[in-house]
C-alpha cells in the first residue's frame, strides 16, 4: 500500500496561473508563470519541485500556483526586474517515467530493495534536475533579442522529494536556497530506523543498528553512495555526527573547505512535522543541531542561514502553516529580502542562523 499522499490536502482553491508543458532534454516539465512573467522581467527565477514518493509531477500544481501568485501579488508588475517561474517534472520510475511500481514501496510493503531504489530515485532527481538547469534557458529564452536570463534556481521538496532538496544544495552550486518538506539529510540513519521498525533481521539491537550498514539490505555500494552524495555523509562519511560544539578545530579546517564548496551564502527553511512517523524528526536532529550551531558560531561567516521549524501536531504532511512559511520563503529570496524565523509558541526548532 503506497504511502499516504503528504500533499493531500492543501489550501483551495488554487489562483489561475499559466501551465506550459514542455519536453527538455528528453523530460516532460511543467512550467507554471511563464505567462504571467512581468513585460519587465529580465532576471527570473525557476523554483524546482520535488514531488513525494509514488506521486507525480502533477501533484505539485497548487503549491507551484500559490507560490508564483504569491511572488507576482508582491512586486509591481509595471516595474519589477524579477519574475518567478515554477517547474516540476516526474521522478525516476514515478508518473510518466514509471517501470516498476513495486520499486517505489517501502520493506514492509515487500520491497527487498527499499534503501537501493530509493537512493536512486533521491540521486537520480538531483542528476535529472542538473542537467534541465543546463538547458532550461536554451528552451525558454533562445531568441537573442530576448533580454530575459535564468540568474537563480531554488528547490522545493516534499517526502521523497525533500530528500532530493537537501542532496541538491550540498551538489549543485546553482541551487542557492532550499525548502525541505518532511525531509532527511541522513538517508542512513532514516534506513536504519525505518529498518528498526520494520524489524529486519539485518537490523541488530545488540549493537543500536551499527551493523546495519553494509548489510544486504543496506549494502556496501550504497554506504559509498552516501558519502559522496548525501549530505551527512559529504561532511562526516560514515563517522556519527558530533555535538553541537565539539568539532575540533582541526576537524573545523577540514570541514569548512566542505561548506565553503557546498553551502557558502546559500539558504535553508527545513519543515518537519513534530508527530511524523515515517520520516521522524530525529533521525535529522543530529544534523540540524550540528548545522545550526556551526552556522551561528565558528562558520558564521559562511553567510549560512537556517530555518528549521518542527510544527506540533502534524503527521507526515505538508501543512497548511509550513505551506505559508515556504511561500514566505521563497518570495523572499526571490526579492533579494532577508528572511527572518516565524515566532510563535512551540518553535523551539526555528532560528536565523
Amino acid at each position: 500500500m503506497p504511502p499516504a499522499n503528504p500533499l493531500d490536502p492543501l489550501p483551495s482553491p488554487p489562483p489561475s496561473i499559466s501551465l506550459t508543458t514542455l519536453p527538455i532534454t528528453g523530460l516532460l516539465v511543467d512550467i507554471y508563470g511563464l505567462a504571467e512573467l512581468p513585460p519587465t522581467a529580465t532576471q527570473i527565477s525557476c523554483l524546482w519541485l520535488h514531488h513525494p514518493r509514488s506521486r507525480r509531477k502533477e501533484d505539485m500544481a497548487h503549491f507551484a500556483r500559490h507560490a508564483v501568485a504569491a511572488f507576482n501579488q508582491s512586486v509591481s508588475a509595471s516595474n519589477s526586474s524579477r519574475g518567478l517561474i515554477a517547474l516540476a517534472f516526474d521522478q525516476r520510475n514515478h508518473g510518466s517515467r514509471l517501470v516498476d511500481d513495486r520499486a517505489n514501496g517501502a520493506w514492509r510493503e515487500g520491497n527487498e530493495r527499499h534503501a537501493q531504489d530509493m537512493f536512486g530515485v533521491i540521486a537520480g532527481t538531483v542528476s535529472d534536475q542538473e542537467r534541465l538547469i543546463d538547458a532550461v534557458g536554451g528552451y525558454l529564452f533562445h531568441d537573442e533579442r530576448d533580454k530575459r536570463r535564468i540568474d537563480r534556481h531554488l528547490v522545493l521538496g516534499v517526502s521523497l522529494g525533500g530528500h532530493s532538496a537537501w542532496q541538491s544544495m550540498f551538489l549543485d552550486q546553482r541551487v542557492v536556497a532550499a525548502v525541505v518538506v518532511i525531509g532527511c539529510p541522513d538517508f542512513e540513519y532514516l534506513m536504519r530506523d525505518r529498518a528498526r521498525l520494520s524489524k529486519l533481521v539485518t537490523y541488530s539491537a545488540g549493537d543500536a543498528g551499527a551493523s546495519f550498514a553494509g548489510s544486504r539490505d543496506f549494502p556496501p555500494a550504497l554506504v559509498e553512495a552516501c558519502k559522496k552524495l548525501d549530505p551527512k555523509g559529504v561532511l562526516f562519511g560514515s563517522s556519527a555526527v558530533p555535538a553541537p560544539g565539539a568539532t575540533s578545530e582541526a576537524e573545523r579546517a577540514r570541514l569548512r573547505t566542505v561548506l565553503d564548496e557546498r553551502v557558502k551564502g546559500k539558504q535553508f527553511l527545513v519543515c518537519s512535522g513534530g508527530d511524523d512517523k515515517l520520516v521522524p524528526y530525529r533521525c535529522s536532529q543530529p544534523f540540524m543541531d550540528w548545522f545550526k550551531d556551526a552556522a551561528r558560531t565558528w562558520y558564521a561567516d559562511g553567510g549560512v542561514y537556517v530555518e528549521d521549524n518542527v510544527y506540533a501536531g502534524v503527521g507526515h504532511a505538508f501543512s497548511s502553516e509550513m505551506v505559508r512559511d515556504a511561500i514566505r520563503f521563497v518570495v523572499n529570496v526571490v526579492r533579494g529580502e532577508e528572511n527572518v524565523p516565524r515566532g510563535g509558541e512551540g518553535d523551539h526548532q526555528a532560528s536565523k542562523i
